[in-house]
């Protein structure tokens, strides 16, 4: 049998050529030193990091990873092709001397990288312009949570994101399609808890005709704990899931369900101007709510988030077609370029950052979400 790629931008036919069929970046004739802000096009500051540490997992869900793409054939990414944690904490130190205050550790499936511990512990190092420390977080299927929790603290980890999008273990099974129980993810959300690594999120996306049946069930299963669900609009990322209109459950609608079954909401103030989610409270004070609405009520606004692929490629958006290597600057060794270069090199590309997807989506579904070369969630995390 042959072995399958998914025809995403940057065209991995080899990995370890991969390197070669993109432009390389330019250091700029003048260099300057990070003063702790820099803004694109649009104004938007540039204030979370997410790293994708490995493009592996093992969960072949729907909608991500579907099991006819990423079948026993596909090639994933040789490990000498991913950037190591030093490599990880060098960019993650640039990034932060521009404004970053948080980064997230995303994957694939990122507890399957070995000694993850380790870069935790690495990027716990690393302050702020100002000398704050930062917020460290991971995003996981909770798959090996349980066992991974209490030293993922240790290290530093502030809290974890859990995916998790049904409670019915039929439905479960179904969308993680490789037979893994529901029961040990939740066992995972526990041990976070338990080893101080909230508040936790979960997080469910919601497709139409699959698993919308499960909104109330999970509403009220997470209603009265410490945990905060958010429900996520099925959104149309990479080229691999099949991506229809059809398949949305709009947020509004989520939120009309609840209330039909007795659960009022009431709308709360973001915890900050980028936030992602719309927060909302239960109207009886029985916890915290959210809503990540994509499609149809974009962000794009106030996006102040950058992207690491595994592979060390920098893209400015979830829905970008090409990213930019910064991978081969690091690994330049005829050059060996600088931090300061480095850093020139990134506060040059954010200020030309013009990338507004979800906005002109909205505009114009039909035309945006027709087929177009788009990298995978896979590949630089969600």
């Amino acid at each position: 049998m042959s072995e399958k790629f998914i025809p995403i931008v940057d065209h991995r036919v080899n990995h370890r050529d991969s390197h070669r069929q993109h432009a390389r970046l330019s250091i700029p004739a003048i260099l300057e030193q990070p003063n702790g802000q820099v803004v694109d096009t649009f104004g938007r500051s540039l204030n979370d990091l997410r790293i994708s540490v490995t493009d592996r997992c093992n969960f072949r869900c729907v909608y991500c990873m579907p099991k006819e793409v990423f079948d026993k054939n596909y090639l994933f990414l040789p490990q000498t092709s991913l950037l190591s944690f030093e490599e990880i904490t060098r960019i993650a130190k640039i990034f932060v001397a521009h404004g970053v205050s948080k980064l997230r550790l995303t994957g694939g499936e990122p507890l399957l990288r070995k000694n993850i511990e380790k870069l935790v512990e690495m990027l716990r190092g690393l302050r702020t312009h100002d000398g704050q420390e930062l917020d460290i977080t991971l995003t996981t299927n909770g798959s090996l949570l349980a066992r991974k929790a209490q030293s993922l603290k240790d290290a530093g980890l502030t809290r974890v994101t859990v995916s998790l999008d049904s409670l019915n273990e039929a439905t479960f099974r179904q969308m993680n399609d490789v037979d893994f129980p529901v029961s040990d993810v939740l066992e995972g959300i526990d041990a976070a808890h338990q080893a101080g690594l909230g508040p936790i999120k979960v997080n469910m996306v919601v497709k139409a005709g699959l698993n919308d049946q499960e909104i109330v069930p999970m509403a009220r299963y997470f209603q009265n704990s410490p945990h905060i669900l958010r429900f996520i609009e099925y959104m149309d990322v990479g080229s691999s899931n099949g991506w229809r209109l059809d398949d949305i459950i709009p947020s509004s609608e989520i939120r009309q369900r609840l209330n039909d079954a007795g659960m009022s909401l009431l709308p709360i103030a973001a915890n900050y101007a980028s936030e992602t989610a719309e927060r909302w409270r239960y109207a009886d004070d029985s916890g915290e709510i959210g809503f990540i609405s994509s499609v149809t009520n974009s962000f794009c606004h106030d996006c102040s988030r950058a992207r690491l692929s595994t592979e060390g490629k920098l893209y400015t958006c979830l829905f970008a077609t090409e990213g930019h290597d910064l991978r081969a600057l690091l690994r330049d060794q005829q050059s060996a370029h600088s931090d300061i270069a480095i850093s020139s090199v990134v506060a040059q590309l954010w200020r030309a950052r013009s990338d507004r997807y979800s906005e002109l989506r909205s505009q114009n579904t039909v035309e945006l979400s027709a087929p177009r070369k788009k990298i995978e969630m896979s590949y630089i995390g969600g």
